[in-house]
């Protein structure tokens, strides 16, 4: 036999077995271990009205009056829970300390759940629904969770307004249990721990409950149940709640979660797979007597075949084994990744971006911006509706297009228009998100100036307008504080403000924005924005800071309490007047709520009304020193912190470079009020 494939021969059967191992640890799932004794939004899915502050989870809507909300929170990537290879499910256990309070003791639920879904981008409805099940399609949502309700929902067959239970695909819990047995009650507002944990060999489900960290020795629900029908090859885990007309808080404030039950296959060789042909002869022949040369030549040549063969041997192992492993890991580096892209943007086809806006018809348009025009789209086959933004043809707006993906593909946030997918074909660049179903907050501010028509029946409310306010305000501290790399924005501006269903504020537009790390000056020196919204030492210097997206903060806080835009003219000669200098003004008399939009007809809590007013002019004080950052701003929201003091006069600068700082001459510059504006200053 030929030597080359006499080796084939004898180190294919180690390599097959060596191959089959590496395959099967390949796909073999492992077991998972999570520990966040706080929260970061780079690991969590925010969805609905949930968001994230000084590393705890809020999952509900955060305000003074009855309302309804709905959140979730969950764990990005997908956990396996099933192991097809071995038919092996996993058992798992975790532990979270939660609490659930509220401003007022009598406007209590709905609860909050802890749940295991193969879904993580749909979230239920409010009230009784716990943001798990959407109220329209009951059987649409699957999941394993364990409620911790807090309102007796007669529908649901709920026993009490104070218990826990398990529910599988349906609000309806398998058991449940009364904590007040425990003397816990759900909504007292002090930190509860729960442990939650399944074994698969026993088929039971138990639920744990304390104020301390010390795990009870007895669960408070125990439910002899086999999961494994239920939980699929790869689940993602995470949190919900709801409210219905209360003003109920519900927290997460810590977090672990681990499964137990898998089994790494370890690589074994066969040692059958070796076989021995050699038969000891009956009659050995007769000895041949040989020269003493022709001998030690022999055993040369022998010794060299038997230190050669093993040595090629290994070296083939040890080649073929690099190459095996490398590209294992490789595979395994593709699952990972794809498993971290699960739940972000993907790249569409152009063709399915052309029909769903119909060939980009003028009809499908929702807006314009300085970078492209936006259309609506609509796809048919998921019944689903987007917004495309559409980029201009130059190399300016392709540098924008980029910077636009590579900064928002990376945030997650409530409060930020959540980026679904891009295309680059056809020399297009298209940016797909998320359809905003009540237009920008510019349109619902003016659309009836620029229309025309008087919207004085329908005005914003000023509920809407307040939580607008604290949306942005929580959207720009995460940008500023709570990101990996501070984000400055630079175009913070009503017409970048986009309006949920619920008219909850969700920043967009990002086409302007610098990544930068934290505590680095910025070097940008190019002056990009919107007449209007600019700080003063932006517009003097061009280095953009988080203070000069406090400016622009400033400045739409006070176009959503006076209706007014930041620049206007007025009377017949068309003089120019700034937002700024006009509430200042009348703050300055004492007059501050004068300034209040007329369309609200006095529908207003005026307390909170001067809290805007006054944390705008706080924003939008001319020197930067004197602004708030955007985490302080959001606590004076909230009433967590008290407001600033606010001079009565305006505070004036002087710069030392001659540039026009007027409104008469910026304007005179620009050619219009609403002008996007770029310097170059050297």
């Amino acid at each position: 036999m030929n030597p080359r494939k006499l080796l084939v021969f004898l180190i294919f059967p180690i390599i097959f077995n060596l191959a089959s191992a590496a395959t099967a640890a390949a796909h073999s799932p492992e077991n998972v271990n999570l520990d966040f004794p706080f929260f970061t939004l780079r690991n969590l899915t925010l969805l609905g009205d949930s968001y994230l502050r000084d590393g705890v989870v809020g999952l509900t809507r955060q305000l003074g009056v009855p309302s309804s909300s709905s959140g979730a929170a969950i764990y990005n990537n997908p956990i396996p829970f099933f192991d097809p290879e071995t038919n092996t499910t996993a058992s798992f256990s975790t532990r979270f300390s939660f609490s659930i309070d509220n401003v007022n003791p009598t406007s209590f639920g709905d609860g909050l759940t802890f749940f295991i879904s193969p879904n993580n981008q749909t979230l239920g409805s409010a009230g009784g629904y716990l943001g798990l099940v959407n109220s329209s399609q009951l059987t649409k949502n699957t999941f394993v969770a364990v409620e911790f309700d807090t309102r007796q929902d007669l529908h649901f067959d709920d026993p009490d307004e104070n218990h826990v239970g398990l529910d599988i695909d349906s609000l309806i819990s398998i058991k449940t249990a009364d904590p007040m047995l425990r003397s816990i009650n759900l909504k007292s507002g002090n930190v509860i721990t729960a442990w939650i944990d399944y074994s698969n060999d026993n088929r039971k489900t138990e639920v744990f409950l304390s104020y301390s960290t010390s795990k009870p020795e007895t669960p408070i629900l125990s439910v002899d149940l086999d999961l494994s029908d239920y939980l699929k090859e790869f689940m993602f885990v995470g949190f919900s709640a709801s409210t219905e007309g209360s003003t109920e808080l519900h927290y997460i404030e810590n977090w672990s979660f681990r499964t137990l039950g898998f089994s790494q296959i370890r690589p074994r060789i066969n040692p059958h797979n070796v076989t021995d042909t050699t038969v000891p002869p009956l009659n050995p022949p007769p000895q041949i007597p040989v020269s003493d040369s022709n001998n030690r030549r022999h055993k040369s040549i022998g010794l060299g075949l038997g230190i050669g063969i093993p040595s090629f041997f290994c070296v083939v192992l040890v080649v073929f084994g690099y190459v095996s492993v490398k590209k294992w890991k490789g595979t395994k580096t593709e699952k990972i990744l794809k498993s971290e892209l699960i739940t972000g943007p993907r790249q569409f086809d152009y063709k399915e971006l052309k029909f769903a806006t119909r060939g980009f018809h003028p009809s499908r348009i929702l807006g314009h911006g300085a970078f492209g025009t936006v259309y609506k789209a609509l796809f048919p086959e998921t019944g689903t509706i987007s917004a495309v933004k559409r980029s201009k043809h130059s190399h300016e707006s392709k540098t924008e297009f980029l910077s636009e993906l590579s900064i928002i593909a990376c945030l997650r946030h409530k409060n930020l228009v959540q980026l679904q997918g891009w295309c680059v074909e056809k020399g297009e660049l298209l940016l797909v998100y998320e359809f905003m179903p009540n237009g920008s907050l510019d349109n619902v501010l003016y659309d009836y100036i620029d229309n025309g028509y008087n919207n004085n029946n329908n005005p914003l409310k000023w509920e809407y307008r307040y939580n607008i306010a604290i949306g942005l305000a929580s959207a720009l501290t995460y940008l500023h504080q709570e990101c990996e790399q501070q984000v400055i924005h630079r175009d913070v501006k009503t017409s970048n403000i986009m309006l949920d269903g619920s008219y909850n504020a969700r920043l967009g537009d990002f086409g302007l924005a610098r990544l930068m790390d934290h505590d680095k000056s910025p070097l940008s020196t190019l002056t990009a924005g919107t007449m209007g919204y600019l700080a003063p030492e932006y517009l003097q210097y061009g280095k953009a800071t988080e203070k000069t997206d406090v400016f622009s903060y400033g400045v739409v806080i006070l176009e959503l309490v006076c209706g007014r835009r930041p620049i206007e003219r007025e009377g017949q000669n068309g003089k120019m007047v700034n937002l700024v200098d006009w509430v200042w003004g009348l703050y300055s008399e004492g007059n501050l709520v004068g300034a209040a939009d007329g369309r609200m007809k006095g529908e207003f809590e005026e307390a909170g009304l001067r809290k805007m007013l006054l944390v705008g002019l706080s924003c939008a004080n001319p020197d930067s020193s004197g602004r708030p950052n955007m985490r302080r701003v959001l606590q004076i929201l909230n009433g967590e912190a008290e407001g600033l003091v606010v001079p009565r006069k305006k505070p004036s600068l002087t710069f030392s470079n001659s540039l026009p700082l007027s409104i008469d001459d910026l304007v005179s510059d620009c050619g219009s009020p609403d002008s996007q504006l770029e310097i170059r200053i050297d």
